[in-house]
């Protein structure tokens, strides 16, 4: 451990010196890309667009790495713990500004153990049930599970996913707990959804909107105020009977703390160039998605957009009462 210490700090003031330098020579070799589920999911998805189209403006490889567990946090942990040199950056979604109230421990400080790079997109939840779920609309849905609460089964990706979040907001709106059945990652989960081992779950359109249209999944609604432009049939679960239940899902790019203002710029160009890029583009769209702005894809932007989100999330989580060690 205090060998550990003694190299990070060695590492640090190496970088601190020679950071112009390396923010110049940058990059020289692969960069990973940290995805904090499994393969096949909403974030898996957007981080492998993202990350082809970054490669392209840096001319360099960007490879994806999954670390799935946790609701996300032993992959933050993992990247917090890397060399802060530009060879490890972390695509997370809105599970880092959740993660300092659900977990009472934690081994990292969402806001002093990252270099934040941007924001990436904002992703629309849908509310969706296996294709023989006997209810057909919202209001029975409501019905249904209130009177087979016991039987009823509620799949997410983890504590801290955004199907979790999703899903605790709309139990607490309906009044109702529910069996949940946690699975590492919403891929897994989708997966059990459509073969009907569970019954229902709440999920990003970059993971429905296929299942959606091709009639593999049944869908209620979708968690924002306004239709989704990709599902213009699909009602709002607010114009569908539940007032203000509103769950939009950002994803944003991080760097360990420490990583050179050269390299931080050169990452911060890349994603601004991969949100510009036209198949970036077409596909969020497809997906039910779209890229945030220039200026939102910015370490200014990303770090007052957490601090917002962290105050948001974290009396809702407390008022629930779910905790994890």
């Amino acid at each position: 451990m205090i060998g550990r210490i003694f190299l990070s700090i060695f590492m640090g003031l190496v970088l601190l010196v020679a950071g112009p330098a390396f923010g110049q020579q940058y990059p020289t070799k692969v960069i990973t890309m940290i995805i904090p589920y499994s393969a096949g999911g909403p974030t898996d998805t957007v981080g492998r667009l993202v990350a082809k189209a970054m490669g392209d403006s840096l001319k360099s490889q960007l490879i994806i790495e999954n670390v799935a567990g946790a609701g996300g946090t032993i992959a933050a942990a993992r990247v917090a713990r890397s060399a802060p040199d530009g060879y490890t950056i972390f695509l997370h979604h809105i599970g880092q500004s959740t993660a300092p109230a659900l977990y009472r421990k934690l081994s990292y400080n969402v806001f002093t153990d990252f270099e934040p790079i941007g924001l990436v997109n904002e992703v629309p939840m849908t509310l969706v049930a296996r294709k023989d779920f006997p209810p057909k609309n919202l209001k029975e849905l409501i019905a249904y599970v209130k009177a087979n609460k016991d039987k009823v089964t509620y799949a997410n990706a983890g504590l801290g996913a955004a199907s979790h979040l999703c899903g605790m907001l709309f139990m607490s709106a309906i009044q109702t707990d529910l069996t949940t059945i946690p699975y590492k990652g919403t891929g897994p989960a989708m997966n059990d959804l459509l073969g009907g081992q569970v019954d229902f779950m709440c999920d990003q359109t970059t993971n429905t909107t296929s299942q959606i249209r091709s009639g593999k999944i049944k869908v209620y609604g979708v968690t924002t105020k306004t239709r989704v432009p990709s599902l213009p049939d699909i009602p709002t679960l607010n114009e569908s009977g539940l007032p203000n239940f509103e769950v939009s899902i950002w994803h944003a790019l991080y760097a360990p703390k420490g990583t050179p203002k050269p390299i931080i710029d050169k990452l911060v160009k890349a994603l601004q160039d991969a949100l510009k890029d036209a198949t970036v583009k077409q596909r969020f769209a497809d997906l039910g998605t779209e890229p945030v702005t220039e200026k939102r894809a910015t370490p200014e932007a990303l770090r007052a957009h957490l601090k917002a989100e962290v105050d948001k999330w974290a009396p809702v989580i407390k008022n629930a009462g779910v905790y994890a060690d």
